[in-house]
C-alpha cells in the first residue's frame, strides 16, 4: 500500500508494523505526532499495545526499560531536551542490554530556545551505548524502525533511529507501507532470552564489583562490533523481502572522486543533486552517505576514503571546543591509514538553517581550491 504520509507518521507505521507491545508516550515538538498517531492506532485496535502516558521523558525511557526487562518489545520517541532528560536512563538501557527502539526527531539544543533542526541532541548521546541510524527520507524512516528491531534483538543493544525535525517529521512524501503479514515474516515476535519472571527469579541490573565490571564492558563492546555485520545482513534480508536496501553507508560516484562529500540525514538528497551537476561538467565529485553512526563503520569508511585526495565532511552539529562530530570520527578513522587524504570539516545548517545546493557547491569549491584545510572547522553561512 502506498500513502502520502509525514515522517512522524512513517515512524508510527514502522512501530505498528513491528508489533510493539509497549509505547511510552510523552509529547515534545517536533515528535509529538508520532505518539499521537500511535495513540490512534491503539484506540482503533490496529495496534494491540499498552500505551503508557508518562510525566516526563526520563519516565518514558524508564517505562521502556521496565517493559523490555519483562520481555516486551518497547518503543518511544522524543527530541532535543527530551532526549537530554533521558540521558541517565539511556545508559541503564544499554548496559542492561535491552533491545529498545527510540525515534529521535532531531532538534537543536537550547539555549537559546529553538524548535529547528540539527543533530546536536542525538550525537550528544553517542557514548551511551545505543546504536544510531540517520535517515534521508520518509521511506527510509519507516523501514529503519523495522530493521532496528531486527538488529537490536540480535545483538541485545538499544537503537536510536534519527530523522531531521520538520524537514522530515512534518513533510509529506509518498511511502510504501508493507503489509503486516510481510513484516511478520521478516520480524518475528520477540522472545527475550532472559526476563523478569516470578516462576524463574533472577537478579537484574545488579551492582558489579571491579573484578567483573570490566568484563561486562568487554562484552558490551563486542556486541557493538557484532552489530556492524548484523546490520549489513539485516539490510540484505530487507532488500530481498521488500525490494529496498540502504546499507550502513552509501557510496555515490565515490570510486574515482577527487573531492568526496560526506553527509548524513536530509542533506544527502541535496548533495546528490550537486554531485550530479558536477559530474555533468566532467568534474569528479562524489558522495558518501553515513547512515550508521554507532557503531561507527570504521573499516568501510577507511576503505572508501583512503583512496580519495580530498574529503569534505558536512556536519549539522558541533562538539564545542573541538570540531564537527562526523569530521572527528573520520579523521580518527584515517589516522595512520589515510596518509595523503585531506579532511575538510564544515559546519552548516545549525538551528534549522537551510543547506541549499549553493551551500554545498561553496563547500566543494573551498575543498577544490586548497591542498589541505587551513583549520579544523569552516563555518558555512554564518553571518560575520
Amino acid at each position: 500500500m502506498e500513502r502520502v504520509i509525514s515522517g512522524n507518521e512513517a515512524v508510527a507505521y514502522g512501530a505498528m508494523l513491528s508489533r510493539v507491545q509497549v509505547v511510552s508516550a510523552y509529547p515534545i515538538s517536533p515528535q509529538t505526532t508520532i505518539v499521537e498517531t500511535l495513540s490512534d492506532f491503539c484506540a482503533s485496535g490496529r495496534l494491540k499495545a499498552d500505551f503508557v502516558k508518562v510525566e516526563s521523558e526520563h519516565s518514558a525511557m524508564a517505562c521502556c526499560v521496565g517493559a523490555a526487562s519483562a520481555g516486551a518489545r518497547a518503543f518511544t520517541a522524543t527530541s532535543a531536551q527530551g532526549l537530554a532528560l533521558m540521558h541517565e536512563v539511556l545508559h541503564w538501557a544499554a548496559g542492561a542490554r535491552l533491545p529498545i527502539v527510540i525515534a529521535n526527531v532531531n532538534r537543536a539544543m537550547a539555549a537559546p530556545w529553538t524548535m529547528w533542526c540539527d543533530q546536536s541532541d542525538s550525537l550528544a548521546q553517542r557514548d551511551t551505548g545505543w546504536l544510531q541510524f540517520y535517515c534521508e527520507d520518509n521511506q527510509e524512516v519507516l523501514d529503519s524502525i523495522i530493521m532496528a528491531y531486527r538488529i537490536s534483538e540480535k545483538v541485545l543493544l538499544p537503537a536510536m533511529v534519527c530523522l531531521d525535525g520538520f524537514i522530515l517529521s512534518h513533510t509529506y512524501e509518498q511511502v510504501e507501507i508493507p503489509g503486516i503479514e510481510e513484516v511478520d515474516r521478516y520480524l518475528p515476535s520477540y522472545v527475550a532470552q532472559l526476563k523478569l519472571d516470578v516462576d524463574e527469579p533472577r537478579s537484574f541490573h545488579a551492582a558489579m564489583p571491579p573484578d567483573v565490571y570490566m568484563e561486562q564492558r568487554v562484552k558490551f563492546q563486542g556486541a557493538m562490533e557484532e552489530a556492524k555485520g548484523v546490520a549489513k545482513e539485516v539490510d540484505e534480508e530487507f532488500g530481498r523481502a521488500f525490494g529496498r536496501r540502504y546499507g550502513i553507508m552509501e557510496e555515490y560516484f565515490a570510486e574515482d572522486a577527487d573531492v568526496l562529500l560526506v553527509t548524513s540525514g536530509t542533506i544527502t538528497g541535496t548533495a546528490r543533486g550537486v554531485v550530479d551537476d558536477y559530474r555533468k561538467k566532467g568534474e569528479k565529485v562524489g558522495l558518501l552517505k553515513m547512515k550508521m553512526f554507532r557503531p561507527f563503520p570504521t573499516e568501510d569508511v577507511r576503505r572508501v576514503l583512503q583512496k580519495v585526495k580530498k574529503v569534505a565532511v558536512v556536519d549539522r552539529n558541533i562538539s564545542f571546543g573541538a570540531t564537527g562530530i562526523f569530521a572527528q570520527e573520520i579523521r580518527s578513522v584515517l589516522h595512520r591509514h589515510g596518509e595523503g587524504t585531506s579532511v575538510f570539516g564544515f559546519i552548516a545548517g545549525l538551528g534549522g538553517r537551510d543547506v541549499t545546493p549553493s551551500v554545498l557547491q561553496q563547500i566543494v569549491e573551498i575543498a577544490k581550491g586548497k591542498e589541505a584545510p587551513s583549520g579544523d572547522v569552516v563555518w558555512i553561512g554564518a553571518k560575520p
